[in-house]
């Protein structure tokens, strides 16, 4: 199984890429997240997922995606995609009433389906190109673009509104990082299988993800794969990976699963 995922992820190009034009300082930007994440983040996350029960981070997972549906409904507007905008504030409406406050995703029960929206999307549906690719400490990857449109994202986002006086907004933020990373823990086993450079991995995963969130997953043919041979997604591989776990014949005795 390892075996199949390492061939995956493998066929690296060569030379510089032309979209990392700032490599050398964003290696080194990804070399200090990595070690804050493994000396801090990754432990916490894995503390508060022993300690807290699935039922409850799924509440907040939702509470917290709730907010983000506000910039999901400004940004959908602001594409000219009024539909999924009306969704997502009627998103809104449902699962701040009827929701608790967002704790409970009573609107995808009824059928209201969540987008995923932001203002670097938004700048690149309106023909801005993404610019170098540029890893932000803690935030890690984005580009030239996307960190621009992260200023407006703030703005848009009600939780920076209403927990304004500190040590509450510190706390609360604090929680929203240690449960999105504790939504992350179950994904590592692809990175961990990866026999390849796992910076030019992540690299390559944003960029293409990127790609199709802008083009709402139909990226016309000269944008699929970027300047750079296309490495698989990581939903593709998450598929994969679960495809050879369910399938006894792929696996070996003394795998870890």
């Amino acid at each position: 199984m390892l075996a199949l995922l390492a061939a995956a992820l493998s066929g690296c190009a060569a030379g510089p890429d032309p979209r990392d034009p700032l490599e050398p300082f964003n290696r080194g930007v990804y070399k200090f997240n990595d070690t804050v994440d493994k000396a801090v983040l990754k432990p916490t996350a894995q503390g508060y997922t022993a300690v807290v029960p699935d039922p409850v981070r799924g509440g907040v997972t939702n509470f917290f995606q709730n907010f983000r549906d506000v910039t999901n409904a400004f940004n959908g507007l602001l594409q000219g995609k009024f539909s999924a905008a009306a969704t997502d504030v009627g998103r809104i409406a449902v699962n701040s009433t009827v929701g608790i406050l967002g704790v409970f995703d009573v609107a995808s029960r009824i059928g209201l389906t969540k987008h995923n929206e932001d203002f670097g999307q938004t700048l690149g549906f309106w023909g801005l190109r993404d610019g170098p690719y540029l890893v932000l400490p803690i935030l890690g990857p984005s580009t030239v673009r996307d960190s621009g449109g992260l200023v407006v994202d703030y703005f848009t986002d009600p939780e920076f509104a209403i927990f304004t006086e500190a040590p509450l907004t510190y706390a609360v933020f604090s929680v929203r990082l240690v449960n999105l990373r504790a939504n992350l823990l179950e994904r590592e086993k692809i990175f961990e299988a990866a026999a390849t450079d796992r910076y030019a991995f992540l690299r390559d995963a944003y960029l293409q993800q990127r790609i199709n969130l802008i083009h709402d997953g139909n990226p016309p043919p000269e944008k699929r794969g970027g300047a750079a041979p296309r490495r698989k997604s990581l939903k593709e591989l998450e598929q994969e990976l679960d495809l050879l776990e369910d399938d006894p014949d792929t696996s070996t005795p003394g795998e870890i699963k």
